[in-house]
């Protein structure tokens, strides 16, 4: 089981965060002592770390600073402070991700699922996440996360991401593709694989990801 430990002031989003965690399995901890926060990492030893900017004494760039300096696990930094510098000093102090609030809970567990899965476990399929190009999909709810934008996919819509993000840039046939969506080929027109990625593009289109999905021709399609 991993182990969230969750540093926000707030009690009213730190309980509805605990919560959404701890319905998808994880142990989690909220700090509530905020001058002891490297104590409580230290003794909860957790797997990740989700981190508020704005907290009392001593902000979340310090205590980022200082479990960085003892470890090395995913820190999601999760703030109301949505600037291009705040964002830049979270990264290069050594935050793996930022959150803009207001966000949603469906958004916060793909991104803890991502962090994890970056660090822990690529093959690890209970987490039923991927990430690529900061584009996350959550296989386990066929839906797609990227910036601050969201949506839902059909099964096969979620079928064919899947595969074309497992391969990274490469090239996946349409061949390939069609064997993966429908047991019996055979049956299956070609035109049929065609209307799902069309469906597939339009809904990335709106999320701000045109092009994503790419064309190559006589082959199959891959991501840019």
């Amino acid at each position: 089981m991993y182990k969230v430990l969750i540093v926000e002031d707030d009690q009213t989003i730190s309980s509805i965060m605990q919560d959404k965690l701890n319905k998808w399995g994880y142990e989690t901890l909220a700090i509530r002592d905020f001058n002891n926060v490297l104590a409580k990492y230290i003794s909860f030893q957790p797997h990740l770390v989700l981190m508020d900017i704005n907290l009392p004494s001593y902000d979340g760039f310090y205590w980022c600073a200082k479990i960085r300096e003892i470890g090395k696990i995913p820190i999601v930094f999760i703030s109301s402070r949505d600037t291009d510098g705040d964002k830049i000093r979270a990264i290069s102090q050594g935050g793996d991700d930022y959150i803009d609030k207001p966000f949603s809970l469906d958004l916060l567990i793909a991104k803890v699922q991502a962090a994890l899965r970056r660090a822990y476990s690529y093959s690890d399929q209970t987490l039923n996440i991927i990430a690529h190009k900061n584009v996350i999909l959550n296989i386990e709810i066929s839906r797609i996360f990227y910036q601050n934008n969201e949506v839902s996919l059909t099964q096969n819509e979620c079928k064919i991401l899947t595969m074309l993000m497992r391969n990274g840039g490469k090239t996946v046939t349409r061949t390939r593709l069609i064997k993966a969506l429908w047991d019996d080929e055979s049956f299956v027109d070609d035109n049929t694989l065609t209307v799902n990625v069309n469906r597939l593009r339009r809904k990335l289109n709106s999320i701000g990801l045109s092009d994503y999905v790419e064309t190559v021709k006589g082959e199959g399609y891959k991501l840019i």
